[in-house]
């Protein structure tokens, strides 16, 4: 059996690591379609409260693998990859009603970037960077990079990095705003599992609200986001979380969450 994702769940919190790093864990399709299974039990499974993608060895992720798409008995198609290998892990990443943190360890380009992008939360070790790797191979952007990037950093700003295939080191992704933290190489993997602890130990129930309420933030109007606000925080204020952190801090206690 292929480890191309490797899956292990420690203290609540799930670890996902893109593991061929013989090619800088760039995506075939067994890869792919590994990693929706990987998301699916980490989804399906209660004891997880939160889930964290990083990858094996100096990358995070290259993107595509061009010896799939060059090689006549391999190449599935660009329909067939987008459709079936890459869509799909976007629409996971962002429907799991669990905190996702992408932990950038190394270069994240092509899909790779747009991945790491599509999740709850970005971190960075400070030699990463971040490559929109398309336009250098006469293609598009895919992997939903044109629907957050924008969002993310501005229109004029993503289309420049889309259209020239610029480098992104870690520290100015942060000062644009594309991820939220960054850290030096010897402390990062020491401050991931500090943000995946912290992570593990919030009302993930209500973090899952928050979650879908982002999500519905891109194509709401106004009045319509308010609506779901409403809606959202009559289910969050009717959760056991929600009645311990009152207690918690009416006791001047640390709360105790359980994720309902």
């Amino acid at each position: 059996m292929s480890n191309s994702i490797e899956l292990k769940i420690e203290n609540s919190i799930a670890w996902l690591t893109l593991n061929r790093p013989e090619v800088f864990n760039s995506f075939n399709r067994e890869m792919a379609l590994s990693m929706q299974n990987k998301l699916d039990q980490c989804a399906a499974d209660a004891s997880v409260r939160v889930i964290i993608i990083t990858g094996a060895g100096k990358a995070f992720c290259a993107g595509q693998d061009l010896k799939e798409v060059t090689t006549p008995e391999l190449m599935p198609g660009f329909r067939k990859i987008l459709e079936e290998h890459y869509n799909p892990i976007i629409e996971r990443i962002r429907s799991i009603d669990k905190p996702i943190v992408a932990a950038v360890n190394g270069v994240a380009a092509g899909a790779g970037a747009n991945i790491a992008l599509a999740c709850d939360i970005v971190v960075a070790a400070e030699s990463a960077s971040f490559i929109q790797a398309f336009s250098k191979i006469g293609l598009v952007p895919d992997s939903a990079g044109t629907f957050f990037l924008p969002r993310l950093i501005g229109f004029q700003k993503a289309s420049a990095l889309m259209m020239l295939g610029d480098k992104v080191g870690a520290q100015e992704a942060f000062e644009i705003g594309m991820i939220y933290k960054f850290y030096p190489v010897a402390f990062f993997e020491e401050e991931v599992q500090k943000l995946a602890a912290t992570l593990s130990q919030m009302p993930t129930h209500a973090l899952a609200l928050t979650k879908k309420l982002l999500n519905k933030s891109m194509i709401h109007n106004l009045q319509e986001q308010l609506a779901m606000e409403s809606d959202l925080q009559i289910d969050a204020s009717s959760s056991h979380d929600y009645q311990e952190g009152v207690n918690a801090f009416m006791e001047k206690r640390t709360p105790e969450f359980k994720g309902n």
